[in-house]
């Protein structure tokens, strides 16, 4: 037996007015909205049968996952394998600006197809699917929930779609509170769904501090 789906949902809103490049810093919750985007995700698979729920380790995701388990009196099983990459750009603002007039940094951003400020493509894809695949092969039945971050949502969705893992940033399909569906079928993942329970909230949200 196992799994039949596989959400992946992205942490709702965090509290961060200063626009920080959060990676995996302590003590960045979600704001008020971020909040209300997290009981929207969960409030949208309300009667499905979810079996089994895991969070990155991050603040924002484990307060994200809190909705998913009262809701389906699960318990929030921690996987360090879904957390935010690393990023040498982590603890400031990331912008053009900055890297033109910031020499000590240019090896940094040497070589964007690996990317070289942070971890590579490949690796934060692997380990996503090594988390997935044990927690889909040890789900006796039902549907399985796993709270992360974008980055690591958007290698797998890029994967499984048989895209090239390097991108534009800015051109992401994951946005705050998102759900991802993906189904294991002849032994390989595809995705079934995208949905964007908190859409109405994501106008005047802030979403700066991703990696």
């Amino acid at each position: 037996m196992s799994a039949d789906l596989l959400h992946l949902v992205r942490h709702g809103e965090v509290e961060n007015p200063d626009g920080i490049l959060y990676g995996r810093l302590p003590n960045f919750g979600l704001s008020e909205r971020g909040h209300r985007m997290a009981a929207l995700a969960a409030e949208s698979l309300r009667g499905r049968p979810v079996a089994s729920l895991f969070a990155s380790p991050l603040q924002r995701a484990q307060e994200s996952a809190a909705p998913w388990s009262t809701g389906f009196e699960l318990p929030i099983v921690t996987e360090e394998r879904i957390i935010e990459p690393t990023n040498l750009f982590e603890g400031g603002r990331m912008s053009a600006r900055r890297i033109v007039t910031t020499p000590s940094e240019w090896a940094w951003v040497r070589n964007p197809w690996l990317p070289s400020w942070g971890e590579p493509y490949l690796q934060v894809a692997a380990r996503m699917f090594a988390a997935m695949d044990e927690a889909w092969n040890a789900a006796p039945a039902g549907e399985v929930v796993m709270v992360s971050h974008q980055m690591p949502i958007v290698m797998v969705a890029r994967t499984v779609a048989r895209r090239r893992l390097a991108h534009d940033p800015r051109q992401r399909r994951c946005a705050l509170s998102s759900i991802t569906t993906l189904q294991r079928r002849d032994g390989r993942w595809i995705e079934v769904g995208y949905q964007e329970p908190a859409a109405s909230l994501l106008k005047d949200a802030i979403d700066t501090g991703a990696v």
